[in-house]
């Protein structure tokens, strides 16, 4: 350890990365108590520049001293292209930033598959949100038509690590033909037609003195297949009872037909109840297709719900006149515009969606072309301005409403101004 005498001088030197406190003194002087007169922080860390603002993502720039970490995230939609973290450090006699800011591209999605005997509009990229529909190819006269078999719209998202992704796989266009269902003792009240393709369907009832076995609407599903099956009609006897029909209700343990003496538990649907405010009640089979006394189900409305409307945007898949709980709706925007929300949205009821309805701003691109049209108009305006005042060769044009003295002022100089007189 090096001693100093009293009445010592030392100076100090800032380290790299470390710059002087304006007013601090780097010097101390050894004093008569043996103590070096030291009056605080003389050096204080230097700061790299603001790296500049990231587009389509953010940061946290409270702090760009010497050591400290800038770490970089992007908006929903988007992926991160370069570092995702930097420091600043010490460089070149002075501190810098580790590396370059980072920039944060719409996620991409390749091109959507292609499906045998179908097809869907191509565009030159698809990016995050994007949406394509899917549609059949038409077929000669007298021959069986394509089906659509599943969504027929799929659009692009992303994976867990920012990489584009379509929402589900693509449908599939195919012959889809069931066979003309008929039921012994009953009838078709609707669905009537001699051919059946995907998703025709066709409802049921029995002849008076039979009750339905089965579902009482049947659907063409993509196998070819009725889905439930063709259901039955069976006789009522004297000892049974089909199973009892509640609107805006269900059997709590359901079965075909019930024996005399038999009960059933009723219960209404979420929002209903029975008279009194009771959600279940319980009913017994009388024989010959009668039973107790049977309570209606009383639902509050939750409204019925409209399209909603989308400023220059459309839906491309799952419109209809009105809605209820539980259905969706898939929505584009025309060309030139980006969708800001979730391409496909739910009904939720009272006219309310979930997410909430997306909108269709002016791309970026658009917008830069109207500038660029304004800014050209605006320099064609200035240079007509001055061709129809200002000549070359400095003369000038008086309009003939001045019929006093005008003074010219422009494009002569200064030392040679003189006094214009009209006659």
């Amino acid at each position: 350890m090096q001693n100093f005498p009293v009445g010592s001088r030392i100076s100090f030197t800032c380290r790299p990365g470390y710059m002087n406190v304006p007013g601090m003194s780097r010097t101390w002087t050894c004093g008569d108590d043996l103590q070096w007169s030291s009056e605080g922080v003389f050096c204080k860390a230097r700061k790299c520049t603001y790296p500049g603002d990231l587009e389509n993502g953010y940061f946290d720039p409270t702090n760009l001293s010497l050591g400290s970490k800038l770490t970089f995230s992007c908006n929903e939609g988007y992926r991160l292209r370069g570092k995702e973290e930097i420091s600043c450090i010490i460089k070149g006699g002075g501190v810098d930033w580790s590396g370059l800011l980072p920039y944060c591209e719409k996620i991409p999605c390749e091109p959507p598959p292609r499906i045998a005997n179908g097809e869907y509009e191509e565009r030159e990229s698809y990016v995050y949100q994007s949406s394509v529909t899917y549609r059949c190819l038409d077929v000669p006269s007298g021959s069986d038509p394509f089906s659509l078999i599943g969504p027929s719209t799929i659009h692009c998202t992303a994976d867990a690590h920012s990489n584009g992704v379509w929402s589900g796989p693509p449908p599939e266009c195919r012959v889809v033909k069931c066979e003309d269902p008929s039921v012994e003792n009953g009838r078709k009240t609707s669905g009537f037609g001699n051919s059946y393709t995907y998703k025709n369907s066709v409802v049921f009832e029995c002849f008076l003195g039979y009750f339905l076995v089965g579902a009482e609407v049947i659907t063409c599903e993509e196998n070819s297949n009725w889905v439930p099956p063709i259901p039955t009609c069976e006789k009522i006897t004297a000892d049974t009872c089909p199973a009892p029909k509640i609107p805006n209700g269900v059997l709590v343990s359901s079965k075909p037909s019930y024996g005399k003496g038999e009960s059933v538990q009723l219960r209404c649907n979420a929002g209903c109840s029975f008279p009194g405010g009771s959600a279940e009640v319980t009913v017994t089979c009388q024989g010959q297709g009668s039973w107790t006394a049977l309570p209606s189900c009383a639902c509050e409305s939750e409204g019925s719900g409209s399209t909603p409307v989308i400023s220059h945007g459309r839906v491309t898949a799952g419109q209809k006149p009105s809605y209820s709980v539980g259905d969706s709706i898939t929505i584009e925007c025309y060309s030139g515009y980006t969708l800001h929300g979730e391409a496909q949205i739910q009904y939720i009821g009272n006219n309310q969606w979930e997410p909430a309805v997306p909108t269709c701003q002016l791309s970026g691109y658009i917008i830069a072309i109207i500038c660029l049209i304004v800014v050209i108009v605006m320099l064609l305006a200035a240079f007509w301005i001055y061709k129809k005042f200002f000549s070359q060769n400095g003369s000038y044009t008086v309009d003939e409403s001045c019929k006093e003295i005008c003074i010219l002022k422009t494009n002569v100089p200064a030392e040679m101004e003189e006094t214009a007189q009209m006659n």
